[in-house]
């Protein structure tokens, strides 16, 4: 019976294609079959490189009917290694389905680190880096989405969201509505020409995408534990109490109840919904 091989898990860049270790770039080109999640990106870094070893698709659409096969391939004795589109495969992709079934089937497993995108950002933003909840992508229904902010509101980390550019604008919005108070981030287009870090308060990043046509690129979304809190001067008050009951009642006349016409505001100005709930009721005159 021949020697099983291995699998190689090998991290790419995730933009930049200088950024790829010289282990990884000797796998690839050492193995039998690089297994990809899209070949047409991986033949980029092929190229800049020179390697050619053969390529193969295994992505989230193909991965339930080949992961058997591939499996029996790596006993027969072939050395394969795995990669995604971008930075560590196994991380909100399908190759963590390979890498349990080549464990259960005995097969030796090799990752071979490199970029990531959930590193870059998180150290990027300046949040607290000692603890982190990585979320993977939020889920698109609303509900689901605010009980997952519920559960964890109380949690003593930052943290981390992959989003869609589509979706940045709607979901910082709803960020901004369950976590208000705290300092987020949001890195966009990590490594590339156009590398972009938004950081302050959830509110007024939220403010400032929504303002803007369109986004590019992959993005990550943050959000600091409560400790991060803002502070007054960070996070102000309203200075026109007029300004504010009168906006308020318009988004009332619109059809808005009290506690959505408050919060709208409150994300309009970037500042404490109970600040807005306060003047809009006669209790404070900013």
């Amino acid at each position: 019976m021949a020697e099983a091989g291995r699998l190689l898990v090998c991290a790419t860049p995730i933009g930049n294609l200088g950024d790829v270790t010289l282990r990884v770039l000797n796998a690839l080109g050492e193995v039998d079959t690089v297994l990809a999640e899209d070949t047409r990106v991986t033949r980029k870094l092929f190229a800049r490189y020179k390697i050619t070893s053969q390529l193969e698709r295994y992505d989230e659409y193909t991965a339930a009917k080949r992961t058997p096969e591939v499996v029996e391939r790596m006993l027969a004795g072939e050395t394969l290694a795995l990669v995604s589109d971008a930075g560590t495969p196994g991380i909100s992709d399908p190759g963590a389905t390979l890498v349990d079934a080549a464990i259960d089937a005995g097969i030796v497993v090799e990752v071979l680190p490199g970029a990531s995108a959930i590193i870059m950002a998180l150290v990027a933003s300046g949040l607290p880096t000692q603890a982190f909840y990585f979320g993977g992508f939020l889920p698109r229904k609303a509900g689901e989405r605010a009980r997952l902010f519920e559960s964890l509101a109380s949690l003593e980390a930052t943290l981390i969201f992959y989003e869609s550019p589509r979706r940045t604008a709607a979901t910082l919005a709803a960020l901004a509505e369950a976590f208000p108070g705290r300092i987020g981030a949001m890195a966009r287009e990590l490594t590339k020409i156009h590398e972009e870090l938004v950081r302050g308060p959830l509110p007024q990043i939220a403010e400032q995408i929504a303002a803007r046509e369109s986004l590019k690129g992959e993005v990550v979304l943050l959000v600091g534990p409560p400790t991060t809190r803002t502070t007054e001067a960070t996070y102000p008050t309203p200075t026109d109490a007029a300004a504010v009951r009168a906006r308020v009642a318009a988004l009332i006349a619109d059809g808005l109840t009290r506690t959505a016409a408050v919060k709208q505001v409150a994300r309009e100005l970037g500042v404490r919904r109970s600040d807005v709930y306060d003047i809009a009721a006669g209790k404070q005159d900013a």
